[in-house]
């Protein structure tokens, strides 16, 4: 899985991922500063978007493209401090997950 964090994205960049986030138009996200990114397989990305979103006040879309390797990757919007103890939690919970401590 890989992760980054861009902190006061470009218009440009947020404009790349509004035209591919997975919801609505309509859906609005707003109050954000910064976007966590995180790819991986579609299991551990479901799994990953119910961490940030129980974890802090994050909104998290799905992200299309096309990806031979079958990845997917998901935006998590929020505050700095919200995304960041967001990413942290989703890598604290899947290293739980695979040492077989969590579910």
């Amino acid at each position: 899985m890989e992760y980054r964090m861009i902190k006061s994205p470009s218009q440009g960049t947020l404009d790349i991922l509004f035209r591919r986030k997975g919801s609505a138009a309509t859906t609005s996200i707003g109050n954000y500063d910064a976007v966590g990114l995180v790819q991986g397989r579609l299991i551990d990305m479901v799994f990953a978007a119910d961490i940030a979103e129980k974890a802090a006040g994050v909104v998290v879309e799905d992200i299309k493209g096309h990806c031979p390797q079958n990845l997917i990757m998901i935006a998590i919007f929020g505050d700095t401090a919200s995304v960041e103890a967001a990413m942290q939690e989703i890598q604290d919970k899947l290293k739980a997950v695979k040492k077989g401590e969590g579910s």
